[in-house]
Order: structure tokens, then C-alpha cells, then sequence
């Protein structure tokens, strides 16, 4: 083995390691603050598409309710539900 290989390797590793700390490292810490913040609009977007499921049920019910209840008159009662419906603020 030749006695130059061993301070190479040396000044190879110290230069490896220095690379890896300006970097590397730092791409590893973008990568993983990029994939908190997709994650965050993803659970913000599930939010929303659960608030409007959540709406769209209320919706059928009370359609449901109309349909299934002969004995009212059906104009009095689709008046009487926007009327009582409260206000709804509209995401997105």
C-alpha cells in the first residue's frame, strides 16, 4: 500500500462529510418540509370535501323529508326550510 493513499483517503472522507453537511443535508430538510406541507393542503382538502359532503347530506334529508311527508303542503314546507336553513359560508 502506498504511504499517499492514506492521507487521500483522508482528505477524500473530510471532503465527503463537508459535502454532505452543505448539501445533502440540507436538500433532506427541503424534501421533508415539502412533503409537511403537501400533507397539510391534502388534510385541508379532505376538510373541505368533508364539510360539503357533510352539507350535501343535510340536503337529501330534508329532500327526503318532503318526499316522505304527504300530509304538508309543499311549498309551505320548501319556504319553511330556507327560512330556518342557517347561512353556510362557502369554501373554495
Amino acid at each position: 500500500m502506498s504511504p499517499l493513499l492514506i492521507p487521500i483517503l483522508g482528505i477524500s472522507c473530510g471532503l465527503l462529510a463537508i459535502i454532505g453537511g452543505v448539501f445533502v443535508k440540507p436538500w433532506f430538510a427541503y424534501q421533508h418540509r415539502r412533503m409537511e406541507l403537501e400533507a397539510s393542503m391534502v388534510a385541508e382538502k379532505a376538510a373541505q370535501y368533508a364539510a360539503q359532503t357533510e352539507r350535501l347530506e343535510q340536503r337529501v334529508r330534508v329532500l327526503e323529508r318532503i318526499v316522505t311527508d304527504r300530509g304538508m303542503d309543499l311549498s309551505d314546507e320548501i319556504e319553511r326550510l330556507r327560512r330556518d336553513q342557517p347561512k353556510t359560508i362557502k369554501l373554495g
